[in-house]
């Protein structure tokens, strides 16, 4: 099913989500359907092979956009409508969830992220660095991962099993050189 001559981006991507993301974007930025695939494409129960999507694309599945942004900590956002930019800055993202009932609310410094407020995400990178575009009508909202200034200085992050460890190394050697003391002072 191919799109109409002249039709803008939006209506194509009307098109696109009401097929259920039977169009995919490919990294030249060429828009294909599904029927444009290879008959490789299909296997023979005729189910559809899961999309592999590297470095730039158009995400639509909740979950895979979860996955995505759920390992985030420190970021820069950007919110655009109608291309004007809205609000800007820099946080940490607190939670990525699914929730018809539940708002995303960027405030604080903190960033709680309810998918359903979003139609898609586009996948960029610039560089090295992701770009994540997620997309409701005209309003975008850009997050781009930056380094979590907690652990800028280049220090590994520790998690609370390393923590645990090294403590109770430091109450063992603590301990052992009390009792080292003590044991000296008796001769």
């Amino acid at each position: 099913m191919g799109t109409q001559g002249g039709s803008s981006p939006l209506s194509q991507l009307i098109v696109q989500r009401s097929m259920s993301c039977t169009h995919c974007r490919l990294s030249s930025n060429r828009e294909v359907s599904t029927s444009d695939m290879p008959s490789s494409f299909y296997s023979e129960s005729s189910t559809r092979v899961a999309p592999c999507i590297v470095d730039r694309g158009i995400i639509c599945q909740k979950q895979d956009i979860q996955r995505l942004l759920s390992d985030l900590t420190w970021v820069s956002y950007a919110e655009f409508q109608g291309g004007e930019l809205v609000a800007q800055g820099e946080g940490c993202v607190k939670q990525v969830f699914i929730d018809d009932n539940g708002s995303t609310l960027i405030a604080n410094r903190s960033l709680y992220i309810n998918l359903q407020s979003f139609d898609y995400m586009e996948l960029n990178t610039v560089g090295q660095d992701s770009e994540f575009y997620l997309v409701q009508d005209d309003r975008r909202l850009r997050i781009v991962p930056l380094a979590n200034p907690i652990h800028h200085s280049g220090a590994p992050a520790l998690d609370s099993a390393t923590l645990e460890v090294m403590m109770a190394e430091v109450l063992s050697a603590n301990l052992d050189a009390q009792l080292d003391d003590d044991n000296g002072s008796l001769f």
